[in-house]
């Protein structure tokens, strides 16, 4: 029992540790970030949107 709490402790700690490291974004970089992942997000919509309204109007010309 005495080990598992051990083990335990130890991971947070080294997580602790390992958080410390990182290098967090700057606000305008997270700014950016979240505008390419919005932008991605859109693009992706967009594309997939027209795909299925194109396989729509082939199935429904097939049928």
């Amino acid at each position: 029992m005495k080990s598992s709490f051990k083990s335990l402790f130890s991971f947070f700690s080294e997580s602790w540790a390992e958080l410390k490291k990182v290098r967090w974004p700057n606000r305008k970089e997270l700014t950016n970030y979240t505008l390419i992942v919005l932008g991605t997000i859109v693009f992706v919509t967009i594309y997939f949107w027209v795909l299925d309204i194109g396989i729509s109007a082939v199935i429904e010309a097939i049928i």
